[in-house]
């Protein structure tokens, strides 16, 4: 199951924990009441006490989400009905990087199209940006796979129509693998490959195929948007922009 942040529940749970971190209950008792639901809109006043508390959070909150970590030159649109996007390659492309950061030998990087919850806008990214891009509680992943379970994982590939991947290739035909590459290099079904993705998918997410079997796994601490919004501040630092682009990684034969 994903958990959801966003920038509202954030600071709900913020509030939530404050006002709540001094209760305790010596037990439980079951008990029958007759309750009344009330609905909660513009008839009901303000209260001005708890909106005045949660008001400073509120700010704190909204300045760290304002936070420009980068600069995108063109917007990159979500589209799940694109086997390839401009969005997609920059997500997996940066997986990748990340990756290797924590394994030099890490040989792919992998996502889900359902994954990638919002577009990138033209313009200055913000933590916010991140925040609504990855907004689920999902940790780096690396796993060594044997070559023929990476190649299950490539006919699931097919199969979906296209996923992201990132220093890989495929070529799908009415949803069947044809080929299937990283670094240009047909896959060795007696050798091990490391893939860079992120533990929900490792765990058999979004019925993804091929994994819960790898020779080893390691999950960092580090969550995925922490990672790239380290990432783009690198780029940024860097005198780079964030931008992705089509290359052809995942052709479809018609």
């Amino acid at each position: 199951m994903r958990t959801r942040f966003t920038k509202y529940n954030l600071l709900f749970w913020m509030v939530a924990l404050m006002l709540t971190s001094s209760c305790k209950s010596s037990y439980y008792q079951t008990t029958v009441s007759n309750k009344q639901m009330l609905a909660i809109d513009s008839q009901i006043a303000e209260d001005t006490t708890i909106s005045n508390y949660i008001l400073p959070f509120k700010h704190q909150l909204e300045d760290k989400m304002n936070e420009v970590l980068g600069y995108a030159p063109e917007s990159m649109p979500q589209n799940r009905s694109l086997p390839e996007s401009n969005l997609s390659n920059f997500f997996v492309d940066a997986l990748l990087a990340i990756g290797r950061k924590i394994d030099p030998e890490v040989s792919f990087s992998m996502a889900t199209k359902d994954g990638i919850r919002a577009s990138l806008k033209q313009g200055d990214v913000t933590v916010g940006s991140i925040f609504e891009l990855m907004p689920f509680e999902n940790y780096i992943t690396i796993l060594e796979l044997k070559g023929s379970d990476v190649l299950v994982l490539a006919d699931f590939i097919a199969e979906t129509n296209g996923q992201p991947i990132g220093n890989a290739q495929i070529t799908i035909k009415d949803k069947k693998r044809i080929n299937f590459t990283i670094e240009g290099q047909e896959i060795d079904p007696n050798r091990t490959y490391k893939l860079v993705t992120y533990d929900f998918i490792a765990n058999g997410g979004d019925l993804v195929r091929g994994l819960n079997s790898p020779v080893k796994r390691f999950t960092s601490p580090e969550r995925v948007r922490e990672a790239l919004i380290t990432y783009v501040q690198e780029l940024t630092a860097n005198g780079k922009q964030v931008a992705g682009k089509l290359d052809g990684r995942v052709k479809i034969i018609q």
